[in-house]
């Protein structure tokens, strides 16, 4: 199976890990990038759309057809938002953005970016949890072919990435132990996330959410 792949957030950590494991794949034919500024890569598979209005797509959605893959990767921290901001980044974009793909693309896999602690009851204490929660379950019975929520927990940075969340570039400081991490099945990597996305679409499977364990046995596929 020859993926063509849209991925957002691609200027961000984990977006970034996605589309370099794609330009990397051999499986992986064609890649489109949708963001609000410049990934600034250069490659044979890759496309790029600059959109800044993620609640309206009509300028762009003619673009959005013929993709069998979609990696949601664009986030927000939830630190100094109220909901009602925080809800509309995370669900209302991520919604329109689902609606518009597969009204163009209805056989489409949807791999959307989500994070430990998510709270698919939607009942919780915690606003970003509960948010994300209605997130997850909206993208899980949106009727697309196959949809996988990933809820990475730490992620230690490789191939020259980094977070845009300062706090989580300390991860930099303990790079001399990075090899003992990565033994731990708590713990993962960008470049195992980019392959897990990967191998979600071409090795379907029943786990749908899938924690740091799941992210780095999917990788290994």
């Amino acid at each position: 199976m020859k993926i063509k792949a849209i991925i957002t957030g691609s200027t961000g950590m984990v977006g970034k890990a996605v589309l370099l494991e794609c330009l990397d794949h051999p499986e992986v034919e064609k890649v489109l990038v949708i963001n609000r500024s410049s990934v600034d890569i250069t490659h044979p598979k890759l496309q790029e759309i600059i959109h800044k209005d993620f609640l309206n797509l009509s300028p762009i959605e003619e673009s959005l057809s013929g993709y069998n893959a979609c990696f949601y990767c664009m986030g927000i921290s939830a630190m100094g938002l109220k909901e009602e901001e925080y809800y509309k980044i995370t669900y209302l974009m991520t919604k329109t953005f689902a609606d518009t793909l597969l009204n163009f693309n209805p056989d489409l896999i949807f791999n959307y970016v989500s994070g430990a602690g998510t709270d698919s009851s939607e009942k919780g204490r915690m606003m970003w949890a509960r948010v994300k929660g209605k997130t997850e379950n909206m993208i899980l019975k949106h009727g697309f072919k196959d949809a996988y929520c990933f809820r990475p927990g730490i992620i230690l940075p490789e191939k020259g990435i980094q977070s845009k969340t300062n706090w989580y570039n300390t991860f930099n400081l303990t790079r001399p132990i990075f090899p003992l991490l990565k033994k731990i099945s708590l713990v993962t990597t960008t470049t195992k996330v980019g392959k897990a996305m990967i191998n979600a679409v071409l090795f379907p499977s029943s786990q749908k959410i899938l924690n740091n364990k799941n992210i780095n046995l999917l990788a290994g596929r």
